[in-house]
């Protein structure tokens, strides 16, 4: 990863609070962040008059942690105790704050220097305030907690009794910081507890769906069954009419799902009521152009163009043709996946105030950026009219990346001035509504050569596209493994259509590309009389740097023999052929979101259903874990929602058009009871940490399948998987 370069404009001011206290306002312009886009930070410190500080933490929290870890890290470079810390969420603004976007795992990446340099230019500016006023040189002096102190005379000095002068001074050249080593670090690497945590277990209102306002009036919504269906009359007036119904408003799309499709709005100040109330709305739809969408039809269709010849290539390396003209061995199979829905806990809402042409919004929201700008078009505000404050979200895994809801609820109070509104979705719309995983289509091929190695692989890939592109989420990238680590390798792919829309759902693309691939591969190490592992360390060869595309760091084949050897020595790979009768072990490695993850599963076939006794884990993301209990949670949530996908009977399946799973009943999620024992350990390099909302996922589900194979000799090549495909 290229290293984060400070400009030289960066600058620091600070002002004085009332009673005392001391505001920096740390903007530190970088020239590029880690995932290539152009970023200002901006962390508010208060320093108040009884030393306490006060940080702003800037993203989104949605159970990733960013919302103590980002904090940590200021803590630590300004040099105080963390008992002296108080977190306040920001609002959210790009031109004040920078990126504020929580997704992609990329929110360690593309903080971690510039984040520790606004806690470390705090501290350099409180320092030179003590050096000025004690006459000494400031490289003399040291500090702890919230404290600057004199070794040679013995003086000290809190950071609240330097504030005042700190703020008359010039800010330091950021260039010139420097941070701490990470031998000398007191608060990163230590296990830190949410900051929310307490307020959580005490059921305090934190999260969206508990925000209210004075004369707040509630909305429900509701949209066609069928996406991209258009009103053509409806029996609003009766509705109107029922008891506690104060307006029943139409809003119109724009045809596209972010900018939400036609609706019919009910406002009432109990949910309750306008939820009742929409149940006696009577809505016909024209639904002539997107009825004919159905999970059947695209199964019949992806079997013919599988089967076809493919549409476009991804890439094409080597002589392919000739590889397999002359390969000792073929192994060729055929995987598949399902659509997948988000399943947030919490359904989707969102409270909104429009007020002197100007809305104010709370929102739970990954992406905010993203839904002012969806905002301003709909209701042709310009964007500084919009402000948009962050509430904790109960549930994003890529779901709030998009914000449809936003859209949804400014337009409801756009016609409304003066009245609050708040719009929540009921459990069957946050299912029935959502942005999904793709499904997909995999026709595998493979060649080995006399000594057992690969020498070719193919993969005709059908999925949803439009206009030769495929559709958002189900983009397979030309270095997919094992592309690249074989001489010869055809990546292509064909395109479905479909009214649903399609989103990023955590680990993106990986959560089903490293089923697929991994699962496959394991059929390619047998075919050979090898394992996985085995067959994986081979492809990967020496150690060498093979690119990933701009603005992306290189993949690190020694990186990723590193994990793949820790988890066998964790898991006692070698041990697998002992264990008793109907149990395995799979194993599967993964490259994602910058994360290096091997795991090993174990489970045990009994009454005909796969039953995951334990999960190892090897991963590597750098150099550092920034809070090692927050890292634990990450991994054990990744495994566990992973599992869910495969084992608890996940899929979204359509007729006419309109999606048929309505609650978790149809699309389920794994129990506490069926949660496996988790054993995670990290394998420290040396580069740059990375981020963990996202890598540990992709390679359970192969490492489960693979397990399963070795428990039962089935092949499992689709999900979810079902007690059919045991017997």
């Amino acid at each position: 990863m290229s290293a984060t370069v400070l400009s030289r404009r960066g600058f620091i001011s600070a002002s004085l609070l009332a009673g005392g206290g001391l505001l920096f306002d740390l903007n530190l312009p970088i020239a590029q962040a880690a995932d290539g886009a152009p970023v200002i930070l901006t962390a508010f410190i208060r320093i108040l008059p009884d030393n306490r500080v006060i940080i702003g933490a800037k993203n989104a929290e949605v159970g990733q942690g960013a919302k103590t870890m980002l904090p940590m890290m200021i803590a630590e470079e300004l040099d105080v105790d963390w008992s002296q810390v108080t977190i306040e969420q920001t609002h959210a603004d790009a031109k004040i704050f920078g990126g504020q976007s929580a997704g992609g795992s990329r929110t360690t990446p593309r903080e971690w220097v510039p984040t520790r340099q606004a806690g470390a230019a705090a501290r350099a500016m409180l320092v030179a305030a003590a050096a000025q006023g004690w006459g000494v040189a400031p490289e003399g002096l040291k500090t702890a907690s919230g404290k600057v102190i004199d070794p040679t005379s013995g003086k000290s000095a809190t950071y609240a009794s330097l504030a005042a002068a700190a703020a008359k001074l010039p800010p330091p050249d950021p260039s010139t910081l420097k941070l701490k080593n990470a031998a000398d670090f007191r608060i990163i690497g230590r296990s830190v507890g949410g900051v929310d945590t307490p307020a959580i277990v005490a059921g305090k209102p934190l999260y969206g769906i508990d925000f209210t306002l004075p004369g707040m009036l509630y909305a429900v919504l509701e949209t066609c069954p069928a996406f991209g269906g258009t009103i053509k009359s409806a029996n609003i007036d009766v509705v109107k009419a029922l008891p506690g119904v104060a307006h029943v408003l139409t809003i119109k799309g724009d045809g596209t799902a972010e900018s939400g499709h036609d609706g019919i709005a009910i406002l009432s100040k109990s949910w309750w009521t306008a939820n009742q109330a929409r149940e006696k709305l009577a809505i016909d739809w024209d639904m002539s152009a997107v009825s004919g969408f159905s999970t059947d039809a695209y199964a019949a269709q992806a079997a013919g163009k599988r089967k076809a010849k493919a549409e476009s290539e991804i890439v094409r390396a080597g002589d392919v043709d000739a590889a397999f003209a002359s390969a000792v061995k073929t192994v060729a199979a055929d995987y598949s996946y399902p659509f997948l829905a988000h399943g947030n806990l919490e359904p989707q809402n969102c409270t909104a105030l429009f007020k002197d042409g100007a809305i104010e919004i709370w929102a739970p929201t990954q992406n905010p950026e993203n839904g002012r700008g969806l905002v301003a078009k709909a209701l042709n505000l310009p964007p500084e009219k919009i402000r948009i404050n962050f509430n904790r979200i109960g549930g994003g895994f890529g779901r709030r990346l998009m914000n449809d809801y936003m859209v949804q609820a400014a337009s409801i109070a756009a016609q409304l001035p003066g009245v609050p509104v708040k719009l929540l979705w009921t459990r069957q719309q946050d299912i029935q509504r959502d942005f999904y995983r793709p499904a997909g289509w995999h026709g595998f091929r493979a060649a080995l050569d006399k000594d057992g190695r690969m020498t070719a692989f193919h993969d005709h890939f059908v999925t949803f596209g439009k206009d030769g592109k495929p559709l958002r989420a189900a983009e397979m990238p030309a270095h997919e493994p094992p592309a690249g680590l074989v001489p010869n390798a055809l990546l292509e792919q064909s395109f479905l259509a479909t009214n649903l829309p399609t989103g990023w759902l955590r680990a993106p693309g990986s959560n089903a590309l490293a089923f697929v691939t991994q699962a496959f591969l394991d059929e390619v190490a047998a075919a050979a009389g090898k394992d996985l592992p085995t067959l994986m360390l081979e492809l990967l060869g020496d150690p060498k740097e093979l690119p990933r595309g701009t603005n992306q760091p290189p993949f690190l084949t020694a990186r990723a023999k590193g994990v793949i050897e820790k988890v066998v020595a964790m898991s006692g790979w070698a041990s697998r052929t002992s264990l008793p009768r109907g149990t395995g072990k799979g194993f599967a490695f993964y490259y994602s979101h910058m994360g290096y993850f091997a795991e090993v599963v174990e489970v045990a076939i009994a009454d005909g259903a796969p039953k995951v006794k334990t999960v190892w884990v090897a991963g590597d993301v750098g150099s550092q874990i920034i809070n090692p209990i927050n890292a634990l949670h990450q991994v054990e949530g990744s495994v566990i929602e992973g599992l869910s996908q495969a084992l608890a009977g996940q899929q979204i399946t359509q007729v006419a058009g309109a999606v048929e799973q309505a609650n978790f009943d149809t699309h389920p999620y794994l129990r506490i009871s069926d949660a496996p024992k988790i054993v995670t350990e990290f394998v420290k390099t040396d580069y740059p940490p990375t981020g963990l909302g996202e890598p540990a996922l992709p390679p359970v589900i192969p490492a489960l399948v693979n397990a399963i194979h070795a428990a039962t000799g089935k092949r499992i090549r689709s999900l979810p998987i079902t007690p059919e495909m045991l017997a």
